[in-house]
């Protein structure tokens, strides 16, 4: 049977014991005898822990110690880097997409599930348990994505109130996360201008400050189901982006347009400025006597600049979307 192994602290006190036995005047070989070991073995500890004393054995333990802690950190840091470097680039923001990651670098790397979710953010709760969806899951997602096919500038708001008019009864989270799931979007806004700029160069900074400052109108034609044109006036408070008038006739011109000026002006007042595109309709000389007869003024936009009457044009395009379209 094999002996006990001596601990370092012992092997010190051993070394310390033949070192006093030979300040005696005993033989290398009585002393090594006298503790119990080999002259081999006594050779080998000198050599390992010759001139130690005991703190400096605990200290160089200490030092063992933090190294082998040190190597453990750096290799689970290098492992952490190879669990990223695998896994798939971008942002992994839904636990599902973070589910198939994790499944994909276990398969890959061969490391244990928990490191993996520990690596990758992801609860192991969350790793086991897969979501399982209603059952009209399938069904419902084919019309979120019809109606975003159909009308493509709505965002997923919009999407639930449409899916309730046509009798689903779904909450507006569940639709966004079926919206993110399928990666559907809107299209991003276009910049605003942050100038209107004249023919001769000048530049304007015509911008709504209160109520019944600026109106602006345009003009919106479609067609009936049978196939015939009408036109609707779209009378708009920039300030309040209220709905002032929209008359609706097979045809529109200028006194129709003097018409609906009149009935606002003896309900709500004249403005400040009524803005315009250069239709025929309104530079008609009869409009703009009437305008400039009431007190009001003229913001003609120039030609083929859209985006300075943005507050109609974006009004024009919702009314279109939602009323001439549904």
């Amino acid at each position: 049977m094999a002996g006990k192994r001596d601990k370092p602290e012992e092997i010190v006190l051993k070394l310390r014991q033949v070192e006093g036995l030979q300040g005696q005047g005993s033989s290398i070989a009585d002393a090594v005898r006298q503790i119990g070991v080999t002259q081999q073995t006594y050779y080998r500890w000198r050599k390992e822990y010759g001139g130690m004393s005991r703190d400096q054995l605990k200290r160089l333990k200490q030092l063992e110690t933090e190294d082998a802690r040190l190597r453990r950190a750096v290799s689970d840091l290098t492992l952490d880097k190879v669990i990223l470097t695998e896994a798939a680039p971008g942002k992994r923001l839904s636990p599902a997409r973070r589910r198939c990651c994790i499944e994909h670098v276990r398969q890959t790397l061969g490391v244990s599930e928990r490191r993996a979710c520990r690596t990758l953010g992801q609860h192991r709760s969350t790793q086991r348990k897969v979501p399982i969806g209603l059952p009209d899951e399938d069904r419902l997602t084919d019309d979120i994505i019809a109606l975003t096919r159909e009308f493509g500038r709505y965002g997923y708001r919009m999407i639930t109130g449409m899916l309730n008019n046509s009798g689903w009864h779904v909450n507006h989270k569940r639709v966004e996360r079926i919206w993110r799931r399928e990666g559907l979007t809107v299209p991003r806004k276009q910049s605003r201008k942050g100038r209107l700029w004249l023919n001769d160069g000048s530049c304007v900074r015509l911008r709504p400050e209160r109520p019944n400052h600026v109106w602006s109108y345009d003009f919106v034609q479609d067609r009936t189901h049978g196939g015939r044109v009408y036109r609707t006036l779209n009378i708009i408070d920039e300030f309040t982006k209220e709905a002032l008038v929209i008359r609706v006739k097979r045809r529109l011109n200028s006194v129709d347009v003097v018409d609906a000026l009149t009935d606002l002006f003896i309900l709500r007042g004249p403005p400040e400025c009524i803005r315009s595109d250069n239709g025929a309709e309104f530079i008609a000389k009869k409009v703009r006597a009437w305008i400039g007869a009431v007190g009001a003024k003229t913001a003609f936009i120039a030609p083929g600049s859209p985006w300075e009457n943005g507050y109609c044009e974006s009004f024009n395009a919702r009314f279109r979307d939602e009323m001439l379209r549904s």
